[in-house]
């Protein structure tokens, strides 16, 4: 009987044993999944739902669920304590949401220049105003302080000597989101600030007060403002040149859509920079350790730094941008030379609260 027993013992562990090699040999269980949400700008939204980079946050065991709001309201209306990270889209924002929260790093996986969204009409008649110029580079500018110049004295579309182009009765200015809300529009602001406070980066309240009401007109008189830059982009795809002839955005934004060759780009649509532009520091502060894996990964995982060129940011990765530029031929700017610091976040903000102080 003991002899039947062990036979039978030993046909079990046999079995258990074959089984093990059958599961083991189907490869190893993906790791748990760790739901990870943060708050980042609207411009970034793509980004993040893109399957492709959920998939690779998913290799590393992270679920990652992003809301999103515009850069200041990230760090004057939003309620971070809900949030692993916040990711503003400049660093301003993201270095007073480090001194809010005390947190001891910050992360600037990638970056954008601020960029002009137009029409090939707009750009003959402004170029024709000498506003608009050939860099030499490969791409064309749009001279801040030439620009500055028509928003002082009011100049409208039909007022432009030899215009049989854009002949509206608006007047000369771009559209910016609400400079209240969102970061591009704050960017823009430090560019047109800096060129109004004699090329030069503000520092004072003295200087806020003296350049309040010069820079004032090119925000204010512009009307209703998105709070979102990806709403505004949206429009300006939509609804062309009749709604927004000129459309201050991310590069990024337009770039994105030329790689994914979705038409969204018609033929007369163009990207040209303002000089003096501002670079876009998209920058994470993590708000917890998931939030800092985060943080790490979009700054040193190959494939997510490859997917952020896709969608038309620059990373510390230049040859994957590079290489998606030379591939859709993308009027993307190789080098950026007249490009200028913005101010701390409280000056800034600072020149925002005095503008708005001056509304009707």
């Amino acid at each position: 009987m003991k002899r039947w027993i062990g036979v039978i013992l030993a046909v079990v562990l046999a079995g258990v044993a074959v089984v093990a090699i059958v599961l083991g040999n189907r490869g190893e269980e993906p790791p748990a999944v760790a739901v990870v949400r943060g708050v980042i700008g609207s411009e970034k939204k793509a980004f993040f739902d893109d399957p492709r980079v959920q998939a690779a946050f998913a290799k590393h065991g992270l679920k990652v669920e992003a809301d999103t709001a515009g850069s200041r309201q990230i760090v004057t209306d939003t309620d971070l304590s809900r949030y692993a990270f916040a990711f503003p889209s400049s660093v301003p924002a993201a270095e007073q949401i480090k001194r809010d929260r005390k947190a001891t790093t910050t992360f600037s996986p990638f970056y954008s220049p601020m960029a002009v969204a137009t029409f090939e009409p707009i750009v003959t008649l402004l170029g024709k105003a000498g506003v608009i110029q050939d860099s030499g580079n490969g791409y064309q500018t749009l001279d801040i302080k030439k620009y500055l110049d028509l928003v002082a004295k009011g100049t409208r579309w039909d007022q432009l000597p030899n215009n049989s182009a854009y002949r509206a009765r608006k007047r000369v200015l771009l559209t910016t989101t609400d400079i209240r809300t969102s970061n591009s529009a704050a960017m823009y602001l430090s560019a047109i600030g800096y060129v109004a406070n004699g090329d030069d980066v503000i520092t004072s309240d003295a200087q806020i007060a003296k350049i309040a009401p010069i820079v004032a007109p090119a925000v204010l008189d512009q009307g209703f403002s998105e709070s979102s830059s990806e709403a505004s982009f949206d429009s300006y795809l939509a609804l062309g040149a009749g709604k927004t002839p000129m459309l201050v955005v991310y590069e990024a934004q337009y770039l994105a859509r030329v790689f994914a060759g979705d038409g969204a780009i018609k033929p007369d649509m163009r990207l040209i920079y303002p000089s003096p532009t501002v670079l876009s520091k998209h920058t994470l502060v993590p708000l917890s350790g998931q939030g800092t894996k985060v943080g790490e990964l979009l700054t040193q995982d190959p494939a997510l730094l490859a997917l952020a060129a896709t969608h038309g940011f620059r990373t510390t990765n230049p040859q994957a941008f590079t290489d998606q530029v030379a591939k859709t031929k993308a009027p993307a700017a190789a080098t950026l030379v007249d490009v200028v610091e913005p101010p701390t976040y409280e000056r800034l903000d600072r020149l925002i609260t005095t503008i708005d102080a001056s509304r009707p």
